[in-house]
């Protein structure tokens, strides 16, 4: 798993109560919430990262 990088989000109040609802009707906390939207908005606009090449040197044999 990945690690997880804090991150600072300015978010108007009216979007943020509605993020909190709707985090509260799917049992998830509102950075959940928020991480699971930016998720599938991602997926969905094909802009996941690209994975990395496998880099590690074979040994002679």
């Amino acid at each position: 798993m990945s690690k997880k990088k804090a991150f600072a989000l300015r978010i108007n109040e009216e979007m943020l109560k509605a993020v909190e609802k709707w985090a509260s009707d799917e049992f998830r906390s509102t950075n959940g919430q928020i991480e699971w939207m930016l998720t599938q908005y991602i997926k969905e606009h094909n802009r996941e990262p690209k994975s990395k090449k496998n880099t590690t040197n074979k040994s002679d044999s």
